[in-house]
């Protein structure tokens, strides 16, 4: 069977379990209802029991779109931070850009208190809470930016990604000791992640962030292949390395920035799945890889924010917890399986 053909095959079953996810994810919950009802709902048939379609249109079916794209865009930009920086051990958040996230959540719901009466409680809400996120990524994003166009080394830029990080974590360590027991209780649950809660409309402004953050890549896809062999190579090659460095940084902002002002910071996704999926692949070319850990990474939280869910039960575990227990001994499996690592 030739390449091309294991691939393709490789992919139809992808996005059959992709799809069989999906229905599984909004299936179970707190409230049971059966997989039948579920598939009446999304056709669009009437069901017994109004309730659950207001159940699955309003909640379910938003939660688990917002777990597809959050997979897909994490696996995707640690994707890009391991081949930019050659470095496996890179993650969707070594800019300092998730530091960035949850500095401008931790100045909303910690900081606002230690402004006494000019600001109130009524003022932090999910929405001010994704927009004080956002800004907060997208400010050290423009820095990172903003320093690559004077560092020319990569692994350099690296280390100023990792500082700006560290002197983002130690703002937010202060604002921890200063405040109330009740805003770090709050700031804590943020730092779990979870997926649930995003309106409709939060969910387009999500998904338009991660399109456009996907079609920055695939812009790079060659860029990405040349990075693998060195800059000198890639350069050999006729790849200007400042341009493609600016939109892998770019896209690896708006991906990252995005997902952990809608949802906190999500773990272990960005920073595993493209080593599971170069391990299951066997490739190293941005070709494969790249539509490859979009379907792996939404495959992987979806089925993580299941777990999380406890269904049946109306308690909800941290999807964080979730996503390292289940996923790190699978990679430590298949790395231990193929006995070396593909990169």
């Amino acid at each position: 069977m030739s390449q091309t053909r294991t691939y393709t095959l490789h992919f139809s079953l992808l996005i059959a379990i992709l799809f069989l996810c999906f229905l599984v994810n909004i299936s179970l919950g707190s409230v049971s209802i059966s997989f039948l009802d579920t598939l009446k709902a999304l056709v669009g048939m009437e069901l017994n029991n109004p309730s659950w379609e207001y159940i699955i249109w309003s909640y379910r079916i938003p939660k688990a779109l917002t777990a597809l794209l959050a997979g897909a865009g994490l696996a995707l930009s640690g994707l890009l931070m391991q081949t930019l920086f050659r470095n496996p051990l890179a993650g969707p958040f070594v800019l300092g850009i998730s530091s960035g996230a949850s500095l401008g959540a931790a100045l909303l719901i910690m900081g606002i208190s230690l402004l006494g009466g000019v600001l109130s409680d009524t003022y932090v809400n999910d929405i001010t809470l994704a927009i004080a996120s956002s800004l907060g990524s997208f400010l050290v994003l423009f820095l990172v930016i903003g320093m690559a166009t004077r560092v020319k080394d990569t692994m350099a830029l690296l280390i100023i990604g990792l500082m700006f990080g560290s002197i983002t974590a130690a703002v937010v360590s202060v604002l921890s000791y200063l405040t109330s027991s009740e805003k770090l209780q709050q700031y804590v649950f943020w730092t779990f992640g979870s997926v649930g809660g995003l309106s409709w409309s939060q969910l387009g402004i999500l998904s338009t962030m991660v399109f456009v953050g996907v079609l920055l890549c695939i812009r790079t896809v060659k860029s990405l292949n040349g990075y693998l062999l060195g800059e000198n190579y890639a350069q050999s090659l006729g790849i200007n390395l400042r341009t493609s460095r600016y939109i892998i940084i770019v896209a690896t902002g708006i991906l990252a920035g995005s997902i952990t002002a809608f949802t906190g910071p999500i773990a272990f996704i960005g920073l595993a799945v493209p080593h599971l999926t170069r391990q299951i692949f066997n490739t190293t070319d941005h070709k494969i890889l790249v539509p490859a850990v979009l379907i792996y990474g939404s495959c992987i939280l979806l089925l993580c924010d299941v777990l999380a869910q406890l269904p049946g039960q109306a308690a909800v575990l941290p999807i964080n917890a979730i996503t390292s227990i289940i996923g790190a001994p699978v990679v430590i499996w298949l790395l231990m399986r193929k006995r070396k690592m593909i990169f």
